[in-house]
C-alpha cells in the first residue's frame, strides 16, 4: 500500500497509489487499499498523482482514488499501459487523465517540479524522481537497485543521481526492503544460467510460474524456449494481459511462432512445450494451483513435469506455497524455487547499492521507505554505520508528517489518520471494519442459533426450543451442553414477566446474554448467537 504525500503550502503531491492482498485472517477480502480520509479532506489540494512503477503495491489503488480526487496522473509508457487496464475494468479510463512521461522528462505541478530519471527494478519502465521545492531537492528512489546491464531498458542513471548530489539533497527517500542483506542485489540476467540447466536437463514438460510484471524474467523464458527448439503457453489471465500489454507496447521481443494456445499443449511432444503460468504465491484460484489439484481446464501437473517458481515468497504466502508444492510432488513432478537454484534476484537494493546511492546524492537527511518497522530501523543503522548522523535519520511511521525547511527537518508531532479500506474486488465495495470482525468472529468460534416460538399474546413457549450450531465443538459431552443451553432458555423465559416475554427485541438479547455466560464458563470459547423468535 505505498503511498506518499508531499505538501508545501496549499499544494499537494501524491507519489503512488498501492495496494496489498489480505492474509488469511480477513474472509472474504479480495485486496486492501490505503484508508483515503486524509486525501478526501484535502481534494482541493491534490495537483497531481506520479506512478513510479507498475507493480500492483505501487499503482493497485489508482481506481479507487481517482473516484475521490480526478487528478493529473503522470507514470512511464509500460505503467500507464497496466493502469488503464484497471480503469477498464472500474469504467474510468474515459475519465482519467493520463500523462506519459520518460527519463530526462520535467513536469511542473504548484511549487513541485519533477524530474523523472530512468531506474532499474524487477519490471521495466521504473522511474527514481528528483523533486525541486522551495526549500530544497528531494530524491524519491522508490524500489530500484544498481543493474548494470538489465534485460529491457537502461541501467539505473547513477550519473544523473551524481549531479543532483552535487547541487545538494535535502533528502533522499530509499528503499529498506533489502537493508539487512549485504553486497549487491545481482543483476536481472543473473538467473540466466540456473534457467539454462533447467532447460537442459528436464525430462518433460516446463513450467515457469513468476510475477506477471517481472518482463525481464519473461523475456528470458522466451528466448531460451526458443533455443531449445521448445513452444511457449500463456496460462492465467493476469500473465496473458501482462505479456500482450508488453508486446503491444515493444518491450518484448517474441521470437516468431513461440507461443502457442493453452488448447495446443498436449499436441506437441512433451520436450518442446514450455508454460509461463500464473499463481507463484499458491493463490489457490490461480493457475498453478488449479492445475496441480486438477482442476484447470484440459491442462494437469502430470509426471517428469518440472515447475519452477521463479519468484520470492512474500511473507505471509509460505503456508499456501507449501500446499501447492506438496500437491505438485503428489502428481510426480519436482519443484524448482530459489532454496534450491537461483531461479529469482531481487529488485530491491542491498547495502552496497544503498551505499552506492547515498556517495551519489549525499542527501542532508536520510528518510527510509519501504519495510516493516525493523527494516526502517536497520536501515537507520545501518546509514548511521556509514557515516551518516543518528539525527539525520529520520524513521517514522505512517500517519506520522516530517517537516522539511531550509533549516533542517524533523518529526512535527502531529499525526493524520491512516489505516486500511478492504475491498469486495467482485463489485469494487468497501467492507466495513465490524463485517471483518465477524467473519473473524464465526471463522474462529462458529454460531450458536437459539429458536424460540412465543405465543405473542400470552407469552407462554409454543414449543421446546431449538438450538442449531455450526463451527461450534464444545468439547465430547456437546450434546449435553446444547441440552442444558436449551433448559436454561426455558426457565429465563419462565422467570420473564409478560411484558418482556411479548417483546421479541428484549427477548432475543435477554436469550443471547444467558447463553453467552453458559457458554463461556462451560466451554471457555465464545462463538457467536444469535437467537431468533418466532411468534404466533
Amino acid at each position: 500500500m505505498n503511498m506518499l504525500a508531499l505538501r508545501y503550502g496549499e499544494d499537494i503531491l501524491l507519489i503512488d497509489a498501492g495496494l496489498m492482498f489480505p492474509d488469511e485472517s480477513l474472509h472474504g477480502v479480495d485486496v486492501v487499499i490505503p484508508d483515503f480520509r486524509f486525501i478526501e479532506a484535502n481534494a482541493a489540494r491534490v495537483r497531481a498523482l506520479i506512478l513510479t512503477h507498475a507493480h500492483e503495491d505501487h499503482l493497485g489503488a489508482l481506481p479507487y482514488l481517482l473516484k475521490i480526487v480526478n487528478v493529473p496522473v503522470y507514470g512511464a509508457r509500460f505503467t500507464l499501459a497496466v493502469a488503464q487496464h484497471k480503469l477498464i475494468e472500474h469504467g474510468l479510463l474515459n475519465e482519467a487523465e493520463l500523462h506519459v512521461v520518460e527519463p530526462g522528462d520535467f513536469v511542473e505541478t504548484g511549487p513541485f517540479e519533477v524530474e523523472f530519471i530512468g531506474a532499474a527494478h524487477s519490471t521495466i519502465d521504473c522511474l527514481a524522481l528528483a523533486i525541486r521545492t522551495p526549500v530544497g531537492i528531494i530524491v524519491h528512489l522508490t524500489d530500484v537497485k544498481l543493474d548494470e546491464e538489465p534485460v529491457i531498458g537502461e541501467p539505473t542513471d547513477l550519473a544523473r543521481l551524481r549531479q543532483y548530489g552535487d547541487r545538494g539533497v535535502l533528502a533522499l527517500l530509499a528503499d529498506s526492503t533489502n537493508v539487512e542483506r549485504s553486497g549487491r542485489t545481482p543483476s536481472e540476467r543473473a538467473v540466466l544460467p540456473a534457467l539454462e540447466e533447467i532447460f537442459e536437463q528436464a525430462p518433460g514438460r516446463l513450467i515457469f510460474s513468476c510475477f506477471a510484471s517481472s518482463i525481464h524474467r519473461i523475456q528470458l523464458i522466451m528466448d531460451l524456449a526458443y533455443e531449445y527448439d521448445c513452444r511457449l503457453a500463456l496460462v492465467g489471465s493476469t500473465m496473458t494481459r501482462m505479456v500482450e500489454t508488453a508486446m503491444a507496447e515493444r518491450y518484448l521481443d517474441v521470437p516468431p511462432g513461440l507461443l502457442i494456445s493453452p488448447q495446443d499443449v498436449s499436441r506437441l511432444p512433451r520436450e518442446r512445450v514450455a508454460m509461463l503460468v500464473t499463481g507463484c504465491q499458491g493463490e489457490p484460484m490461480a493457475a498453478l494451483a488449479r492445475m496441480a489439484t486438477g482442476s484447470y481446464k484440459q491442462l494437469r501437473i502430470e509426471p517428469d513435469d518440472t515447475v519452477v517458481l521463479s519468484a520470492r515468497i512474500i511473507p505471509g504466502n509460505e503456508r499456501a506455497i507449501s500446499r501447492l508444492m506438496d500437491h505438485i510432488y503428489r502428481r510426480g513432478a519436482r519443484v524448482v524455487d530459489e532454496t534450491t537454484k537461483r531461479v529469482h534476484v531481487s529488485g530491491h537494493p542491498s547495502q552496497e547499492d544503498l551505499r552506492e546511492f547515498y556517495r551519489a546524492l549525499r542527501p542532508k537527511y536520510l528518510i527510509p521507505i519501504h519495510g516493516d518497522y525493523r527494516r526502517l530501523c536497520r536501515h537507520k543503522e545501518f546509514a548511521c554505520a556509514v557515516g551518516f548522523p543518528p539525527e539525520h535519520v529520520l524513521v517514522v511511521e505512517n500517519g506520522q508528517i516530517i517537516e522539511l525547511d531550509r533549516q533542517g527537518a524533523r518529526l512535527s508531532g502531529a499525526t493524520i489518520p491512516v489505516g486500511r479500506t478492504f475491498i469486495d474486488g467482485a463489485g469494487f465495495e468497501e467492507i466495513e471494519e465490524f463485517v471483518i470482525h465477524d467473519r473473524r468472529h464465526l471463522a474462529e468460534d462458529g454460531f450458536v442459533l437459539p429458536i424460540v416460538v412465543i405465543n405473542k399474546t400470552t407469552g407462554e413457549l409454543e414449543a421446546p426450543p431449538e438450538i442449531i450450531t455450526r463451527g461450534f465443538i464444545a468439547s465430547e459431552n456437546g450434546e449435553e451442553l446444547l441440552e442444558r443451553a436449551r433448559e436454561r432458555v426455558v426457565e429465563m423465559i419462565a422467570a420473564a414477566d409478560l411484558d418482556e416475554r411479548t417483546d421479541g427485541a428484549v427477548m432475543k438479547e435477554k436469550i443471547r446474554i444467558e447463553l453467552k455466560r453458559l457458554i463461556a464458563r462451560q466451554t471457555e470459547r465464545h462463538p457467536m448467537i444469535i437467537p431468533v423468535i418466532i411468534e404466533i
